[in-house]
């Protein structure tokens, strides 16, 4: 019997198990990008959406921080039991939808446009960027913004990639991960359309070893 499995699902599902936690409270929560509190830029990079989706919103916390804000955002994640427990945290956050799903097969079966489409080390990362850059296109209004990021990999790891993690009975579990330095990002977004592309990785603070990669896009007015 195979000691590795490739099930994303069930990787996700695994993902931060305190499933059962309490919700943060509403004033704990910010919008980041990076992994460090307070390090590097937040919402802004969105501009005004009155609209947004996010791709990989596991808890939702920066879902929910842009919808108590008027911002109505679609929060869509593979993992039902991070769909599970986001719903129950954010339950009574107006203007929220949380969806369950692959981001692929929700952008393909939607017909809904948004200002602004987003992912914080979420499914960008994890999804095959030739298929997925031009769905986020079609599903952005004119002018909207994509922006995205993830953790700085080293220059010798590009490409497709397996992540490796533990599963039920301790077996072996993968799931892909698309590792490219902004420059790389940065060519793939203008290949599909977009404009006003800044990528960049943000450095840690002083006291961290792994930098943020920052990627921002528009689509023409």
């Amino acid at each position: 019997m195979p000691r590795t499995s490739h099930d994303p699902v069930l990787f996700w599902d695994r993902y931060k198990p305190d499933r059962d936690g309490p919700s943060p409270p509403p004033d704990a929560t910010a919008f980041e990008w990076t992994q460090y509190e307070g390090h590097g830029p937040g919402a802004e990079l969105l501009g005004q959406p009155r609209t947004a989706l996010e791709l990989g919103a596991a808890e939702c916390r920066e879902a929910s921080w842009l919808a108590r804000r008027g911002v109505h955002v679609t929060a869509l994640d593979l993992s039902p039991v991070q769909v599970e427990r986001a719903r129950r945290w954010w339950k009574d956050v107006p203007g929220l939808t949380i969806e369950e799903g692959e981001a692929c097969s929700f952008l393909r079966a939607s017909d809904q446009t948004y200002d602004a489409v987003y992912s914080i080390w979420g499914a960008v990362w994890f999804t095959d960027p030739e298929e997925l850059f031009p769905l986020v296109a079609e599903r952005l209004s004119p002018g909207g913004v994509f922006a995205f990021s993830h953790g700085e990999t080293p220059q010798h790891l590009q490409g497709r990639r397996p992540v490796y993690g533990k599963g039920p009975e301790g077996r072996e579990m993968t799931v892909d991960r698309w590792c490219h330095p902004p420059e790389v990002w940065a060519d793939l977004a203008h290949g599909h359309g977009f404009r006003d592309v800044r990528a960049r990785c943000l450095p840690a603070p002083a006291d961290q070893a792994l930098g943020t990669i920052i990627v921002e896009a528009r689509l023409p007015a």
